[in-house]
């Protein structure tokens, strides 16, 4: 486990402010033990609140050929065939994973391949369940073609917390499945979209692990 470098820069400011706040009250409040136990208590419990928010987990990806694996830590969603008009202009089999607060935030590619597409859209910050949230909020839309010449499209989505979506993609780059492609601070949502004859290894509400859960097969 170690710690996301989104987060390295905010956890030490944190760390600095609580200390400061610490030395305050034990400075100000020189006998009152309880108001200075409960400030180190309050300061101890959000410091590691902050700090699981920016984990990065260490582990083996799944990989397979065929295999489409989960973007993202979350509850799957939505399970259902949509037109995405963005890109691919046709009828897809979309997968929606909710991140909440408490997962990990870091985002994998589904699949390996070339990043033939990617935009950034500016939006709202609706909660990231509500159904026009893939079309209204911040988002990111990437487009992953496979070394079989497949297709994939992907999305991270802002909602009403997660206001910062990190992304570090560029057209033409080669990425391998599995590997790091972005970061939404505070959870939020990741939209896939794939073949309508892709099948579908996951059900509503199942939980998600990125880079090891799978959560389809390409035909």
């Amino acid at each position: 486990m170690t710690i996301h470098r989104e987060g390295r820069l905010l956890l030490f400011v944190l760390l600095i402010l609580l200390f400061g706040l610490n030395w305050a009250i034990l400075y100000y409040f020189p006998q009152n033990v309880l108001v200075q136990n409960s400030v180190i208590f309050v300061s101890v419990i959000f410091y590691l609140l902050i700090l699981q928010f920016f984990r990065n987990p260490i582990f083996d990806i799944t990989k397979g050929d065929k295999t489409v694996l989960a973007p993202a830590d979350g509850k799957v969603v939505v399970i259902e065939e949509t037109e995405e008009t963005e890109y691919l202009k046709g009828r897809r089999k979309q997968i929606s994973i909710f991140m909440s607060p408490v997962n990990v935030h870091v985002n994998r590619m589904p699949v390996g391949g070339t990043i033939s597409f990617y935009k950034y859209h500016p939006g709202k910050y609706l909660v990231a369940w509500h159904p026009k949230s893939s079309t209204e909020n911040e988002r990111t839309t990437v487009v992953v073609k496979t070394k079989d010449g497949v297709e994939v499209l992907f999305r991270q989505i802002a909602g009403a917390l997660a206001r910062r979506i990190k992304c570090y993609v560029t057209a033409g780059q080669k990425l391998e499945q599995g590997q790091e492609f972005g970061f939404i601070k505070f959870g939020s949502r990741v939209d896939i979209y794939l073949p309508l004859d892709a099948k579908v290894k996951v059900n509503i509400g199942d939980i998600t692990k990125g880079g090891r859960t799978v959560i389809a097969e390409l035909a």
